[in-house]
């Protein structure tokens, strides 16, 4: 965690420098990422930024921090449907908070999962605790409640269920640029320049996917 020197600052100098941090990670490996950037960037002297974090470490983890606290929030003002009003609508309802969150983001979208998924970042496990886990451990009381309703079979497993919502979830991230032809790399750059529609019928035929399944008729 920063410091509390760090917090002190003006909310204005203090921005300036999460947001030098968030471009210089975003836009590079872990492993290439440099206080010299972001220190140069900000416009503060290298000593300056440790006595507001330990490390480039500490740094890292404050940002995923903040992302998710970001994320959290956005989702929040979404007014998602209740899972009483179907398990599968919800689910296709939190997607779509979830991709518009990703698009309005995603330099800290990248930060997020940049993390857990590349690169040799030492500290790998603690940021996928703090990403991947907790969502987990959020999806499987959402399938738990659905089984409760009868919205959902009743002799699947919630674990193995709640990952494999949120694995594929998180891969849509990455599937769906790819499936458009557009370059995620630039996405951080220059923003969400993206067709909705066509987003739209990816997350209606990923939602029938889990809702239908893919073995056909017996």
């Amino acid at each position: 965690m920063p410091s509390q020197t760090f917090f002190n600052l003006p909310d204005v100098k203090r921005q300036i420098i999460i947001d030098a941090a968030i471009d210089e990670l975003a836009n590079h490996s872990y492993e290439a990422a440099s206080i010299s950037n972001i220190v140069n960037q900000a416009k503060i002297a290298k000593g300056s930024f440790y006595q507001y974090f330990e490390n480039k470490e500490d740094l890292y983890l404050y940002l995923v921090d903040q992302a998710l606290e970001t994320k959290r929030a956005f989702i929040a003002r979404a007014n998602l449907p209740s899972i009483q009003a179907g398990f599968f609508v919800y689910l296709r309802a939190l997607f779509q908070a979830v991709l518009e969150f990703q698009l309005a983001h995603p330099a800290l979208t990248q930060i997020l999962h940049r993390g857990p998924h590349h690169g040799n970042v030492p500290f790998r496990e603690e940021v996928f605790k703090r990403t991947r886990i907790a969502s987990i451990s959020f999806m499987r009381q959402c399938v738990q409640e659905a089984i409760a309703q009868g919205q959902l079979a009743a002799d699947i497993n919630p674990d193995v269920t709640a990952f494999t919502i949120v694995t594929l979830g998180n891969e849509l991230r990455r599937f769906i640029p790819v499936y458009l032809g557009i370059n995620a790399n630039q996405l951080v750059k220059d923003g969400p320049v993206l067709d909705q529609a066509a987003i739209g019928e990816v997350l209606d035929d990923f939602i029938r996917t889990l809702e239908r399944g893919i073995g056909g008729s017996p």
